[in-house]
This record gives C-alpha cells, sequence and structure tokens, in this order.
C-alpha cells in the first residue's frame, strides 16, 4: 500500500482559531483521568533535600518495608486469647 503525500498543511501552527475546531472545546477534559492512573507522588522540600532521585526514595521505602516485614512479632493480644479476669 502506498502512502499519500504529506502536504504542507500537516504541520502544527503558531496559532488556532476555534473555527480551527469542530466540536465544543472543553477545559480539563482528561484531567480526572489522569490524576486517577497517575502515579506521580509529591514529597515535601525537606524530603526531597535528602534524596537526590527517585531511585534512591525506591530503595530507602523497599529497605523500611522489609525491616517491618522482619520485625512484625505475634504477641499476646494479637493471637486471638481472651483476656483472664482478675477476680476479687
Amino acid at each position: 500500500m502506498k502512502k499519500g503525500k504529506q502536504t504542507e498543511n500537516d504541520e502544527l501552527r503558531a496559532e488556532y482559531k476555534r473555527s480551527d475546531f469542530t466540536g465544543p472545546l472543553v477545559r480539563g477534559k482528561y484531567a480526572k483521568r489522569m490524576s486517577e492512573s497517575s502515579n506521580v507522588i509529591v514529597l515535601k522540600p525537606e524530603v526531597s533535600e535528602v534524596f537526590p532521585n527517585g531511585e534512591a526514595v525506591n530503595n530507602a521505602l523497599l529497605s523500611l518495608i522489609k525491616l517491618a516485614q522482619k520485625t512484625v512479632r505475634l504477641t499476646r493480644r494479637s493471637t486471638g486469647r481472651a483476656k483472664k479476669s482478675h477476680a476479687g
């Protein structure tokens, strides 16, 4: 299949007019969808000063997760046993 010739009108213009668009223009049409599917996290300035890039943040969080998983132990309360009542 042959490709059609590209015309000179196939480039972006410096400016557009409303009449260049056929449908209604809606501001922020996809903003909600982008915010729901985005995984961008904004750090506080004091946190971002400590970590030079995203990889450093991920490494720190992964090591924190590993540490938390190693130190989790069952306590008497978490085993589900009933508390003994003290009589008298």
